[in-house]
């Protein structure tokens, strides 16, 4: 976190945290909620301010519990995560993972397919969702270790009745190539529902407050 806001934290560190104001889309865009309706799902606003963006990427954190936020100056935000709390695209020309606060994925420790057709992975960093507009070029990249692409293996356990969505890894996936250095190490694929995705990566997908919660100061 910058050093100002770790500052801000110990100068007022009794700020009220607030629920209901942020939430990040499916895409990795931070959307503003003034309305305060997060937490029921309302679409909110985008923020396009490079500088605030920055900001709020480099003052985002978790806490033991899954709960992410984005600590702004003295006082807590929390998240409604979309998806993940990371988003990750693929940047072609530096072959990494990147996620959508500009942090760049070092290795891939699981993979999970939901039956929506959207990939997660457990990470060094916590959990991400690839961008949906990123799948097909990751599907070329990854494969097993006999062969299979990303698509064939997750076509064959689809197939199979008793591997489907039973969340038991039957099979490996890296990029055989080396090229992207975040994929080197093979990592088990599981077959997940999505429902049980966010208990399985260890994140809360929208946080409660137990009492009404402030507005943002």
């Amino acid at each position: 976190m910058d050093q100002s806001v770790l500052d801000a934290v110990k100068r007022w560190p009794n700020v009220p945290a607030v629920y209901g104001w942020l939430s990040l889309s499916a895409r990795g865009d931070w959307r503003l909620h003034p309305l305060g309706d997060a937490q029921t799902g309302g679409p909110g606003e985008g923020i396009t301010n490079p500088q605030i963006l920055g900001f709020m990427g480099r003052n985002y954190a978790s806490e033991p519990d899954g709960k992410w936020f984005f600590q702004n100056g003295p006082q807590r935000v929390y998240v409604r995560l979309d998806a993940a709390p990371y988003i990750v695209h693929v940047e072609p020309n530096t072959a990494a993972l990147t996620t959508h606060n500009g942090r760049v994925v070092q290795n891939v420790l699981g993979w999970f397919a939901d039956e929506r057709g959207q990939l997660y992975a457990q990470t060094e960093l916590g959990a991400v969702r690839i961008d949906d507009r990123d799948l097909s070029m990751l599907a070329e990249v990854l494969h097993t270790p006999d062969g299979l692409s990303l698509l064939d293996a997750l076509e064959a356990e689809s197939e199979d009745p008793g591997t489907a969505f039973t969340v038991q890894a039957t099979h490996t996936l890296s990029d055989p190539t080396g090229r992207y250095a975040a994929l080197r190490h093979p990592a088990p694929c599981f077959t997940i529902l999505h429902e049980a995705l966010a208990p399985r990566l260890g994140f809360v997908q929208n946080p409660h407050a137990a009492t009404n919660s402030p507005q943002v100061s």
